[in-house]
């Protein structure tokens, strides 16, 4: 049976058994009083028998008069209360069909109802979303991963044409497109590795990451004139060791390679509060504008001043910063500084200091 015809035969099963019980009282308060009295006024009078005579009938018209208000009123009412069910139903055959764009936007009282309409449509605002930013990374992808197959097809086609050529240019770009093409797929890799959640939580002190992160990238600071310094206090988290020092490897190297030419500066701190603790890599560099900042997370995106060089990357380092930090059920806000260059802080949850103590990252 349809929910309809259940609440249909609720609703007239509750209004027979309320008349079969109204009925009954009014019954049995007729036999109890009235005929004590018209029994009292002598002979020839009224009995019982007369009683129930002109009562049951009159019962019964009112018994069938109440099943059919019951069941049509019934049907009415559930099919009225129903409504806004059907509503949310069609949409969602609509969105099964790929129609992403529907929305319920259910109208009146805030009741069951609406509140499960906006959580629908609030759902589906970001299923759009996700589904447009996936297409717009397969997109960009493709583009990313066809470019140096592309060279690698011309640089072999011109060997194959001039056999005098000396192959050791032509193996060392080799090489190089070789090796931005692995660059490329791994770091696609993590990045579906981050949005996947695939990892094992353990603790791990950020302050550490951060001072690791700054070992490894001196010499490349060193060589373009960046100062690099490192600070801050023990920030305990859980999650995976080697996702969250990727973040902070990704942060720390767009922040030395996205700088000024000459006399750059990094900055690495962390800290932690009762509940949260935060990671905060900050930079000299260009000025970016609102409209850049709201895009650098994107990925394969690149601002102003923010163009691949020998150390440039694949325009993946922020969209995998923000994909394992919201991993980690964590935030990342891009901010600029004044007079050029970001501020960059990811927050996650905070552990105990003890639950961290003696933890090794690898």
């Amino acid at each position: 049976m349809s929910v309809r015809l259940k609440l249909t035969l609720s609703y007239a099963a509750f209004l027979i058994v309320a008349g079969a019980i109204l009925l009954a009282v009014v019954w049995l308060w007729l036999l109890r009083y009235v005929p004590d009295v018209i029994i009292a006024r002598g002979p020839g009078t009224p009995n019982r028998g007369d009683l129930q005579r002109a009562f049951v009938p009159k019962a019964a018209w009112a018994m069938f008069f109440i099943v059919v208000f019951g069941l049509v009123g019934g049907w009415l009412l559930s099919g009225w209360m129903l409504a806004p069910l059907n509503r949310i139903t069609r949409t969602t055959r609509l969105v099964a069909d790929g129609s992403l764009s529907q929305r319920i936007r259910l109208e009146g009282p805030r009741d069951e109802f609406r509140e499960l309409s906006d959580a629908f449509d609030t759902m589906l605002d970001r299923l759009e979303a996700h589904v447009e930013e996936q297409k717009r990374f397969a997109a960009n992808a493709s583009h990313e991963l066809r470019t140096p197959l592309a060279i690698t097809q011309t640089l072999l086609d011109v060997a194959r044409n001039d056999p005098a050529r000396e192959s050791d240019d032509l193996l060392d770009r080799l090489h190089a497109v070789n090796v931005r093409a692995i660059d490329l797929t791994e770091a696609l890799l993590l990045l579906s590795r981050a949005d996947r959640r695939a990892f094992t939580r353990e603790p791990v002190d950020l302050s550490l990451l951060a001072e690791d992160a700054a070992e490894t990238f001196l010499p490349l600071a060193e060589s373009r004139g960046v100062t690099l310094e490192v600070d801050g206090d023990a920030a305990p988290t859980d999650g995976s060791p080697a996702l969250l020092l990727q973040l902070v490897t990704n942060l720390v190297h767009n922040a030395v390679v996205h700088n000024l030419a000459e006399e750059g500066r990094v900055w690495v701190s962390t800290a932690a509060g009762q509940r949260r603790c935060e990671l905060v890599v900050e930079n000299t560099g260009p000025v970016v504008s609102g409209s850049q900042l709201a895009t650098l997370v994107e990925p394969f995106q690149r601002g102003a001043g923010r163009t691949r060089t020998d150390h440039g990357g694949v325009g993946l380092g922020l969209a995998i910063a923000k994909a394992i930090t919201e991993a980690h059920d964590g935030t990342l806000a891009l901010a600029p500084r004044e007079g050029g260059g970001l501020r960059i802080t990811a927050r996650l949850a905070r552990t105990s200091r003890e639950a961290t103590a003696g933890s090794v990252v690898e």
